[in-house]
C-alpha cells in the first residue's frame, strides 16, 4: 500500500489522499455554463496553488472537483481562498467494495476519534452498487465502533462529537470527517473586469466583494502604500496601477465599471463623482458591524 499524506487537524493527525472541493452557485447554472465556470474555477485553483509553489492535479467529475497533491496540508488553506469554492474536505480515497470501505473507516477512525467520544456515519452514493446508502452507514459504522471499542466510543445519531461522511461514486469511495468552508461566490474572472479605487481597507473590502461576485479587479491607487496585500492574498495575479488618472486606467483596462468603498456616510463624496463609467458601491447598504465582519473575513483568508 502506498504511503499516505498527513494532514494536521490540530489535535489529530489524519491520513488523507485527496481534497474534495464543492461549489454552490456554479451548480445552479445550465450544463454548458456550469462547465465553463468549472474550467475557470479549476484554472484559478491551479494559479493559486502555483503561486505558493505547489504542484497539483485538479480534475472535475459529477459536480465535484478533486485536488491531488503531495502537500495537502499546505494546499487546503490555499484552495479555501479561491472564490467559487463553497467548502472542502480532506478525504481518504478507496475502493467502493464494502469490505474496503469498512477497513478504511476503521483505520481512519483510530486517528480521529478520542476516548469516550460519540460518532455517526452519513453515507451517500451515486451509481450502481449491491448495497444502499443505509447499508453503507450501518456497516461502516459497525466497523468504526469495533475498531474503537477499547476507547469507550458510542454512537449518537443526533449530536455526535464526530461525523464520518462516506461518498460512494461508482467504483470509488471517499471518506472524510470535516467540511471546511470556502468564500463561496462565483469564480473570479467569470463576470468581466472592474477597476477598484483603493486607498484604505474599506476600499479593499469593496474590491473583495466584487471579486467574490466573479469580477476580475484591477486596483487603481494614487499611492503605492495602499492595503494591496489584503487583495493579493485572494488574487495572486492582482494588477495594481499607481496613478492619479482614473479615466485612463478604466480605458486601458477595458473595465465595465469602477468600484468604491463608500458608505451612506459618504453621500456628499458620492454625489461629486462623475457619472461615467458606471460606479458600484458594495458597502452602501452595510452597517458598521457588518463591514467589520466582512473585513475580518478578508484579513483571515476565510
Amino acid at each position: 500500500m502506498a504511503p499516505r499524506n498527513i494532514f494536521n487537524r490540530g489535535l489529530h493527525h489524519s491520513p488523507v489522499d485527496i481534497i474534495l472541493v464543492r461549489y454552490a452557485e456554479v451548480g445552479l447554472k445550465s450544463t454548458g455554463v456550469r462547465r465553463y465556470f468549472e474550467s475557470i474555477l479549476i484554472d484559478n485553483m491551479l494559479t493559486a496553488l502555483a503561486s505558493h509553489g505547489l504542484e497539483a492535479l485538479v480534475t472535475s467529475e459529477q459536480g465535484r472537483i478533486y485536488v491531488t497533491t503531495d502537500r495537502i496540508a499546505e494546499a487546503i488553506p490555499i484552495v479555501r481562498r479561491v472564490f467559487g469554492v463553497a467548502s472542502v474536505s480532506p478525504a481518504l480515497l478507496g475502493d467502493s467494495a464494502m469490505e474496503e470501505m469498512q477497513r478504511l473507516a476503521a483505520e481512519y477512525s483510530r486517528e480521529v476519534l478520542r476516548e469516550g467520544q460519540s460518532f455517526a456515519v452519513k453515507a451517500r452514493r451515486e451509481g450502481n452498487h449491491p448495497y444502499k446508502s443505509m447499508d453503507v452507514g450501518r456497516e461502516v459504522g459497525s466497523a468504526i465502533f469495533l475498531a474503537n471499542e477499547d476507547r469507550g466510543v458510542r454512537v449518537d445519531l443526533t449530536r455526535p462529537d464526530v461525523t464520518f461522511y462516506v461518498e460512494v461514486r461508482e467504483r470509488k469511495a471517499y471518506l472524510f470527517s470535516e467540511y471546511l468552508s470556502g468564500p463561496g461566490g462565483l469564480p473570479m474572472g467569470s463576470q468581466g473586469k472592474v477597476v477598484a479605487v483603493v486607498e484604505d481597507e474599506r476600499d479593499a473590502l469593496a474590491a473583495w466583494m466584487l471579486m467574490k461576485r466573479g469580477c476580475r479587479v484591477i486596483v487603481h491607487a494614487p499611492s503605492p502604500s495602499g492595503p494591496f496585500d489584503l487583495l493579493k492574498a485572494w488574487d495572486p495575479k492582482l494588477k495594481v496601477v499607481i496613478s492619479s488618472d482614473l479615466p485612463r486606467t478604466v480605458r486601458e483596462s477595458k473595465a465595465l465599471a469602477v468600484v468604491y468603498g463608500r458608505t451612506l456616510q459618504d453621500m456628499d463624496a458620492v454625489k461629486a463623482l462623475p457619472s461615467e463609467p458606471p460606479a458600484f458601491f458594495p458597502l452602501m447598504g452595510l452597517q458598521e458591524d457588518e463591514i467589520s465582519a466582512h473585513m475580518e473575513a478578508v484579513r483571515s483568508g476565510q
